[in-house]
């Protein structure tokens, strides 16, 4: 199966080509400032993208997927398939997102770090095989234009135990690109820049 990796698309999913494969993952902030009307835009965009599976979670950018859950569940297309601390299985593979991100500015689905954001990570299943996740994990692709790393301790530890083949994340855009470390495959698939232009290719894993 061939899977095409995407995230950070911030309403400019129109601006870029997107490979052939069997299936997409978004891994979320797929609006700019999650109003009902740039979500509809995407979904519609991402229902009728020509792959037989099709699944996202959300950003800290998606507002209104945190704020009005029951409206936004009820836009999703039938051939969507949305996570939030939640899974699915696809022909044999076990799939887990989650949009969650640690605290920053209070923007959506941020929780503070420790206490607070550790029951998230609790909930991914030991047999998960692809994580999907809005940010990345603690020194994973996760260095910013600062030279800050920003990623999450917390999910790190969980990831040891879990041992995904693939997580697949965003967030960090100036960060992304893909490596492999202790057997899973690290994916940052932001496919805008800093300045919220396309810059990046998809990133396209064979499974």
């Amino acid at each position: 199966m061939k899977i095409v990796c995407i995230s950070d698309t911030h309403g400019k999913h129109n601006l870029f080509s997107l490979p052939e494969g069997d299936m997409i993952l978004h891994a979320g902030d797929f609006s700019k400032r999650g109003t009902e009307d740039q979500i509809r835009d995407f979904l519609k965009w991402f229902s009728a993208l020509d792959y037989r599976h099709k699944v996202f979670i959300a950003g800290n950018h998606d507002f209104l997927v945190e704020r009005e859950p029951m409206k936004f569940r009820r836009m999703i297309p039938e051939n969507c398939i949305y996570l939030e601390d939640s899974g699915v299985e696809i022909e044999g593979i076990r799939f887990w997102g989650s949009p969650i991100t640690p605290w920053f500015y209070d923007w959506a689905f941020n929780r503070h770090r420790g206490t607070e954001i550790l029951p998230h990570w609790k909930k991914i299943p030991l047999n998960t095989q692809i994580l999907i996740t809005h940010g990345p994990p603690a020194g994973v692709l996760d260095q910013t234009f600062r030279g800050e790393k920003v990623g999450c301790r917390d999910l790190m530890d969980k990831i040891s135990v879990v041992r995904p083949q693939i997580h697949l994340f965003g967030h960090i855009h100036e960060a992304a690109g893909m490596i492999e470390q202790n057997g899973t495959i690290f994916a940052n698939a932001s496919v805008l820049n800093l300045n919220y232009e396309p810059a990046n290719e998809p990133i396209v894993l064979d499974w």
